[in-house]
């Protein structure tokens, strides 16, 4: 009995124990079978987890492209774009208990507790930029830390090789190097360049290893070339800050237009700022001034006032005109003149500038006919230069013109100008009565990639006056600065002169003019027997014991248009000075 239930035990235990190992067996080929099953649904699921690989190492970036460079007439360049590097973060893989966050922060001279506060703050951004627009040198020394999220990203930042000298001009960009400032926000979208794309393969610690493929290539900006020429510009930036500083002014500026092609050659402005210094970019300092500040041209406008009466065929260049003593009354108001000259002819009337003179002159004319006359020459209206926030001037034709109204418009007072508008109408009377806009960019047919953005500007137009009349006053111009006109000063050596002073007093803000504060200007063009360039000086609240045109701006005038007439080759037409007489035929001697 006890032996058979031993041999049950024994046969039931070798049953259970085949159970088990089928059990095992069956197990096995399970796990067999689900490896088997997995490896054939990864060869069928290849490309999403070549995906997934993919998302884990491969990154798009952009690659950034270069502003076109601009240059003076000459190919000189004026503003060029220089590589840096900005350095970002991935918060999600930024370790902040990195022990080197502290050398990170002292190399980007940025506090440990902001940079991480930024940080932290952004957690839920895959791009943080850190600091922008470094020296490539820094930027490797950063990414030599080896810091976990740090990353690099090329970028272009603008420079400007003459810093100030062309700064009010040219304008500036920001981070991003978009133009915010003149030339460069007015051709923003010409210089601008178009981003390309390319995906990269990267490490753990977000280091490209590898360049997988190019999707989208850079496009760099076109070039813009300018009609400023770079040594006369720096030739009358010199001349303007020597006369600013000297008569302790508060501002002034200077435009050089060329009378052919209304280019503009130079303009400059003080006080100036630098558009590499970022401290430099305060709007009292970058406004362009020559563009945007209004001033009353005071009797720089007297040529036109006079040309427009000599139009009527009333006047000629002798007809007499008494101006008593110097003063008379008109609706309870004085015109005066700095002194007492009698009766003199029109022609003496501009030569000693007589306000008195003109005044007569203007009151004996139709009303509205000095208002029509400015406006043809374009005051009132902006000089079709294109440059961000110019000024259009003031020029209000009233309703009802009174006598003082028609006497002092004569003169310059009741309108306002820009520096540029009254170097444009100068430019008109030295082209006989053809009007033109401005431009900034050089009219050139070889420069095909610029032509176009100034094609518009070829055609001119005929203001109201006759080439007559306008002969006749630019001749008169010549007396103002000979030796017994208002400005001697503006003489220069070897070409004849047309010009015209202006010393305006300044309104006051509490209505009416003050007794201290005047602007000293001086327009004029050379050489007067065949006209190239144009040239107006404006100083504002000269404060040094002089304040007339022909005293203050004229001598800066005189400094800038003989630079400009030697640098640019223009054969003298007054060879009546024996030093010059006798210069010319040693050097022909030399030629022979």
């Amino acid at each position: 009995m006890a032996r058979t239930n031993l041999k049950n035990q024994l046969k039931e235990g070798g049953q259970i124990q085949a159970y088990r190992i089928k059990f095992i067996y069956l197990i096995l080929l399970i796990v067999v079978a689900l490896l088997v099953w997995r490896v054939l649904q990864l060869q069928f699921d290849n490309e999403f987890l070549q995906g997934q690989g993919n998302a884990r190492v491969l990154r798009q970036l952009e690659v950034t492209s270069h502003r076109g460079m601009i240059t003076d007439r000459n190919g000189y360049p004026l503003a060029i774009s220089t590589p840096v590097s900005s350095i970002w973060v991935n918060p999600g893989e930024f370790d902040m208990s990195n022990n080197k966050i502290t050398q990170l922060s002292r190399l980007l001279k940025l506090n440990s507790r902001y940079l991480k506060a930024k940080i932290k703050k952004r957690s839920n951004k895959e791009f943080v930029y850190i600091k922008r627009r470094i020296n490539p040198d820094l930027a490797q020394r950063i990414m030599n830390l080896d810091i976990k999220g740090v990353h690099i990203q090329r970028e272009y930042r603008r420079y400007y090789p003459d810093g100030e000298i062309f700064g009010h001009v040219l304008g500036f960009t920001d981070v991003d190097d978009n133009g915010q400032e003149g030339m460069e926000l007015a051709y923003n979208d010409w210089l601008a360049g178009e981003s390309g794309k390319k995906r990269v393969v990267k490490d753990r610690l977000g280091r490209i290893i590898a360049i997988e493929e190019q999707i989208k290539a850079p496009s760099p900006g076109n070039d813009l070339k300018l009609s400023l020429d770079r040594r006369i510009q720096y030739l009358a930036y010199k001349a303007l800050k020597n006369t600013v500083q000297k008569n302790k002014a508060k501002s002034g500026s200077v435009v050089v237009l060329d009378i052919a092609s209304g280019e503009v050659i130079a303009m400059v402005n003080q006080p100036g700022f630098n558009p590499n210094r970022l401290q430099d970019r305060k709007s009292s300092l970058y406004r362009n001034r020559a563009i945007t500040d209004l001033f009353e041209p005071g009797s720089t406008m007297k040529p036109i006032s006079i040309a427009a009466a000599l139009n009527t065929g009333r006047y000629s260049p002798g007809t007499q005109i008494d101006t008593g003593d110097g003063w008379f009354m008109i609706d309870g108001k004085t015109i005066k003149d700095s002194h007492a000259y009698g009766k003199i002819d029109v022609s003496t009337v501009l030569k000693k500038s007589s306000n008195v003179g003109a005044s007569k002159i203007a009151l004996s004319l139709p009303k509205s006919l000095l208002w029509d006359t400015y406006y043809s020459f374009g005051f009132g209206s902006d000089t079709g230069s294109g440059f961000p926030g110019e000024s259009s001037g003031r020029l209000v034709r009233p309703r009802r013109i009174s006598k003082i109204e028609q006497a002092t418009l004569s003169f310059g007072y009741g309108m306002s100008v820009t520096n540029l508008q009254l170097a444009n109408a100068y430019c008109t009377i030295a082209r006989q009565g053809k009007k033109r806009a401005v431009t900034f960019i050089l009219q050139d047919d070889q420069n095909s990639d610029t032509s176009q953005l100034g094609s518009e500007l070829a055609s001119s137009q005929r203001v109201l006056l006759s080439e007559r009349s306008l002969k006749q006053v630019a001749l008169m111009m010549r007396g103002v600065v000979s030796k017994t006109g208002t400005a001697p000063k503006a003489a220069v050596r070897g070409y004849k002169v047309a010009g015209k002073t202006g010393t305006v007093k300044k309104i006051s803000k509490k209505g009416g003019y003050t007794r201290k504060k005047y602007s000293a200007v001086f327009a004029g063009f050379a050489p007067a027997s065949d006209p190239k360039l144009a040239i107006v000086v404006m100083i504002d609240e000269p404060n040094n014991g002089v304040y007339y045109g022909g005293l203050v701006a004229a001598p800066a005038f005189s400094t800038i248009m003989s630079g400009a007439l030697r640098l640019l080759n223009i054969d003298p037409d007054d060879i009546s000075h024996p030093d010059v007489a006798s210069q010319i035929k040693q050097s022909l001697g030399r030629q022979g």
